[in-house]
């Protein structure tokens, strides 16, 4: 193997870092930036490769209506986002929202009728409240970062403000990155 500008080589599974590349990624410590380990190569690899996992519990009147007819006038918006679709926003318990978390999504999104214009009446008042103390409870405990979780209205008519805000919520959980705590480790069976 070669050997690099210092008094380490590349067999022992040091690398030099570029001057010029100044990102920092993961555990890559800052104050390791002239010599980075092999791990931390791949890590950044791995990085650069990531797509965030984002499930978007959404309402059947509203904006899975907006979603629909987003698609339908062709507008761009990510693919990361998987779509449930509920009769109301109001439907969305807490732990579904948890259990998704628990099963791998790096972010979810939660997205009803406008105040006052829900067909369920208050449902979407309900979720909102419901949303709103599931998410201080879970930044406060420190289980999920601020920008994992988010909450939208958008009506089935607003095909561009669909298109936005899941933009949006992408680049938000993007900015976070992977999803590190509260994933639930499966037994791999032989």
């Amino acid at each position: 193997m070669h050997k690099s500008s210092g008094s380490s080589t590349a067999s022992d599974g040091i690398v030099p870092e570029k001057a010029e590349d100044s990102r920092v990624f993961g555990a890559c410590a800052p104050e390791a930036r002239l010599f980075r380990s092999r791990a931390c190569i791949e890590e950044n690899v791995i990085m650069s490769e990531w797509e965030p996992k984002i499930v978007a519990f959404l309402c059947n009147w509203c904006s899975y209506g907006g979603a629909d007819l987003a698609g339908i006038s062709r507008l761009q918006y990510p693919a990361n986002i998987r779509i449930i679709r509920l009769p109301c926003t109001g439907r969305v318990n807490p732990k579904f929202i948890l259990a998704t978390l628990r099963h791998g999504a790096d972010g979810v999104w939660v997205s009803g009728c406008h105040p006052g214009d829900c067909h369920y009446i208050k449902g979407n008042l309900y979720a909102r409240r419901k949303f709103a103390l599931l998410k201080n409870f879970l930044e406060y405990t420190g289980i999920i970062e601020p920008n994992r979780l988010h909450f939208s209205w958008i009506s089935s008519a607003e095909a561009t403000k669909f298109a936005e805000v899941a933009r949006g919520v992408v680049d938000a959980v993007r900015a976070a990155g992977p999803a590190q705590h509260f994933i639930k480790k499966q037994a791999e069976v032989v």
